[in-house]
């Protein structure tokens, strides 16, 4: 009995390292994080295979919340028990919860947000490269024929074409699962319905008086019905806090969900961001524990089902779905993302030498993300 508590504490230890790591370097959002993610639990340290990350990542997108975050979490529970839940889930979020906290005080101080492109500079080519590795990887394991291959590819067309990515995740689980399962059935018709964010016809005329009770319970609520990319966040946002509450303009909810973009860990810490902006630290911590604490109850709900899901025929159809079709999701995010990202010669040999590095030597994509921050950094001092 003794000697399986040096063990679980070895195992605390080990995610709290990681995910504290991954929360301060963890820049490019939701697939970056999944794919440095990737690079730590599977690459280097072989917690699980790629097959079992793959089935986690498609567990996160049937349920709401936070996606890397909600990675994060689960690859702690299966890790360590609840205990690694909440010390993947915490170590995770909390770096990225003082740097935005930190932005927020400057924000309130001087009226705008720092400056970030010359650290982004360097850093979002690695990224890029991270990303592209760990889809090469994964895809080749979520392929498993040409079902899957043809779902990917097609979600990847549609994507580009502008359908919603909650529709293409439904279409494409249910496609496979039916063909896979039901190869008789014609005429097999489904009908989907997309989460809708309902918005007030008009902005209220007098502002609601602010409320730490009510802060916490809009967020609560968001983080208990938010499916989708950081879009549809502002959406909720939008709705909530400018328009029925009136606690912000349009302007500084602008500057709070990019804010949570550029800096590192989840977007969710817009969060944070508001929360400071209307309650100064208390209201960041409380904005923070309640748009966040959704995702931890899911996690901990649908975790052990996911091996019941893999050995039904019926719902490991879904599930192999639901995977290919999220990696095709992130690789049309990837091809968007490095658009931006490379855009001149520095940039592509940053993102050709870090994937060839990622590939053929193993190097930890932290020290890559590290790398570049510096010549970005360099970048600026020489201009």
């Amino acid at each position: 009995m003794t000697s399986a508590l040096p063990t679980t504490r070895g195992r605390l230890s080990e995610l709290a390292v990681v995910f504290l790591r991954l929360g301060i370097l963890g820049f490019g959002g939701p697939a970056a994080h999944i794919a440095m993610m990737r690079d730590e639990v599977v690459r280097r340290r072989r917690w699980m295979t790629d097959q079992m990350f793959l089935d986690l990542v498609g567990a996160t997108n049937l349920i709401p919340g936070p996606n890397s975050t909600e990675m994060a979490i689960h690859i702690g529970y299966a890790r360590a028990g609840w205990r690694g839940l909440l010390v993947a889930g915490a170590c995770f979020i909390i770096p990225a919860m003082v740097i935005v906290t930190a932005f927020a005080w400057a924000y309130t101080r001087y009226g705008t947000v720092p400056a970030a492109v010359w650290l982004l500079y360097g850093i979002k080519p690695v990224i890029i490269a991270v990303i592209a590795q760990a889809l090469w990887s994964l895809g080749r394991t979520a392929v498993r024929g040409w079902l899957t291959a043809a779902t990917g590819a097609v979600a990847l067309g549609l994507f580009f074409a502008g359908v919603n990515e909650l529709l293409l995740l439904a279409a494409g689980g249910l496609a496979v699962m039916l063909v896979a399962n039901a190869g008789t059935l014609r005429g097999a018709a489904a009908g989907f319905v997309s989460a809708a964010t309902w918005t007030p016809a008009a902005a209220i005329l007098t502002p609601v008086p602010f409320a730490f009770s009510t802060l916490a319970l809009v967020f609560l609520k968001i983080g208990s019905v938010l499916y989708g990319s950081g879009y549809v966040l502002l959406a909720f946002l939008r709705a909530d806090f400018v328009l029925r509450l009136g606690w912000l303009t349009d302007r500084q909810l602008l500057d709070a969900v990019a804010v949570g973009q550029f800096t590192p860990g989840p977007v969710f810490t817009t969060a944070t961001f508001i929360g400071y902006l209307l309650g100064g630290v208390p209201g960041a911590a409380v904005a923070t524990a309640a748009i966040f604490l959704p995702a931890f109850v899911f996690v901990a709900a649908s975790h052990p089902f996911i091996p019941r899901l893999r050995r039904s025929p019926w719902a490991g159809a879904l599930l192999d779905g639901v995977n290919v079709t999220s990696l095709a999701l992130m690789a049309g995010v990837t091809w968007q993302l490095g658009r931006v990202a490379v855009t001149d010669v520095t940039t592509a040999v940053l993102a050709v030498v870090s994937a060839g590095l990622l590939i053929k030597y193993r190097v930890n994509s932290a020290w890559l993300v590290l790398a570049g921050a510096a010549i970005g950094v360099a970048r600026l001092w020489v201009r």
